[in-house]
């Protein structure tokens, strides 16, 4: 098994001992990603606007490793509060068209930097 390291410099870096994403064979396992704006290192305002960043993040680790949205084929978005399920939900749908990967969505106690919502991807080429 080759694992092929992924990361760029337009999504924001690891906030510890972890990469971007791994790349093994056609699947590309992808570290969360909180809606951190790569510039500046700060969080965006607001639930829906950290949901868009995310997704932003996303887009720019995939194409890293000649992929996009369409590649998707299993998500897991962590919430610190499931009442913005609708809003998180808005935000996510739109970044995809056609067919939608498979999904799971968790309340969590807490997220690094006090984040609202955080989204991780499995993709395959």
């Amino acid at each position: 098994m080759e694992k092929k390291i992924i990361n760029t410099e337009k999504a924001p870096g690891a906030l510890g001992p972890y990469v971007q994403a791994v790349a093994v064979g056609d699947t590309l396992y992808c570290s969360g990603q909180l809606g951190l704006i790569p510039e500046t290192g700060e969080l965006a305002e607001g639930v829906q606007a950290q949901a868009h960043q995310a997704m932003k993040n996303i887009s720019y680790v995939l194409a890293e490793n000649g992929m996009d949205y369409s590649n998707i084929v299993k998500s897991t978005i962590f919430v610190k509060d499931l009442a913005n399920f609708g809003a998180i939900n808005e935000v996510y749908g739109s970044y995809f068209t056609g067919s939608y990967p498979a999904r799971s969505c968790v309340q969590v106690a807490a997220l690094p930097k006090d984040a609202e919502v955080e989204i991780e991807v499995l993709a395959v080429k």
